[in-house]
């Protein structure tokens, strides 16, 4: 069989009317890379659009206003280390990026099991949270992106 990327879809949360702009990033439980923006897989019948505002809603309790969609495209490999544990051909994911917008006053609910925790971070604090030097890069040209999208 030949290997596959997962397709998958991520989103930039704005929350409005913030100056600077802050964008939520989730915590997941894990040693490494833990710090990053909502995302998940995109189920069959689905598109990025609605992956990313479902994977929102599940992730942090959310409802986002989607604002527009990146060009931007993610991808890469899966270390072979976790490759080992995958019993099918999927080899990486390919990640497209959205924006969305929520009310400043909107409250974030994580379950404590996928999610532990969450951030709302400027695009100065984020260093903070996310470490992966290649993440940290993507992540900061989204928000440039995204704020052209808000008009800051």
């Amino acid at each position: 069989m030949k290997d596959v990327y997962r397709a998958c879809a991520s989103v930039l949360v704005f929350q409005k009317d913030q100056n600077p702009p802050k964008i939520l990033l989730l915590h997941k439980p894990r040693k490494k890379d833990s710090w990053q923006i909502p995302q998940g897989g995109v189920e069959d019948g689905e598109t990025y659009e609605e992956a990313a505002l479902r994977e929102l809603k599940e992730e942090s309790g959310l409802v986002g206003k989607l604002i527009g969609k990146s060009e931007t495209v993610y991808q890469y490999d899966f270390p072979s280390s976790y490759r080992k544990f995958r019993p099918d051909n999927v080899c990486g994911q390919r990640i497209e990026f959205c924006f969305a917008v929520v009310e400043a006053s909107a409250e974030v609910l994580v379950d404590q099991s996928e999610i532990n925790s969450f951030a709302w971070a400027t695009k100065g604090e984020i260093g903070n949270y996310i470490k992966r030097k290649e993440y940290l890069r993507l992540v900061k040209k989204l928000v440039d992106e995204g704020e052209k999208l808000l008009g800051s």
